[in-house]
């Protein structure tokens, strides 16, 4: 047995597990999908690892503290948990070239597309990315990856609908398309 032999659905947070309202600093600013739970649950039941991507670079731009985003992912992981689903672990990219916080002003190979929190992932948690999966609304969440070396689907929930034209227009072809993180979930499960 390899060390890298988990597999993994990777989900992007804000538009896929979660609604987009723009840069959330705290847990009582999150409305969860009423279909996650169900989702991360058949992920859980069929042995996949559900690890959260997310690039958030409100802590770059001075919106939110790396600590508001640690403790909003803790207070996601117990909302999850009190439900009896995993979500395994959550990775965020706090750097973004236009921030004000000159300590994060910076391009770094952890921001989707690029796949760094991807890669990072699959070492910590030793997932076989030929097996794995990317969930996500937005065109970084597709590349990201692919660029990894998973499966992208894309979802239409949060900015999917209209990303879904534009990655038509560029002729960049999702492994799948669903309407919503539990369709997704049901489709790669089976």
């Amino acid at each position: 047995m390899s060390s890298f032999d988990s597999k993994a659905v990777f989900l992007d947070r804000d538009g896929t597990l979660i609604e987009d309202k723009g840069y959330i600093c705290d847990f009582t600013q999150v409305t969860v999908f009423p279909f996650s739970v169900a989702a991360v649950r058949l992920l859980n039941d069929n042995n996949f690892k559900v690890i959260v991507i997310t690039n958030q670079s409100a802590v770059a731009r001075g919106i939110c503290s790396e600590q508001q985003v640690q403790e909003l992912h803790r207070s996601l992981t117990i909302f999850f948990s009190e439900k009896g689903v995993v979500i395994d672990d959550f990775y965020y990219c706090p750097y973004h070239e236009e921030g004000v916080i000159e300590k994060f002003r910076k391009k770094h190979e952890c921001r989707k597309p690029a796949p760094g929190m991807i890669l990072q992932a699959a070492a910590d948690h030793g997932i076989d990315l030929e097996r794995s999966f990317f969930i996500g609304d937005n065109e970084c969440d597709i590349l990201a990856g692919a660029n990894a070396g998973c499966r992208p689907v894309l979802v239409l929930t949060g900015k999917g609908e209209q990303v879904r034209g534009e990655l038509e227009q560029k002729k960049i072809e999702p492994y799948l398309i669903a309407p919503d993180l539990l369709s997704a979930v049901q489709k790669i499960a089976n």
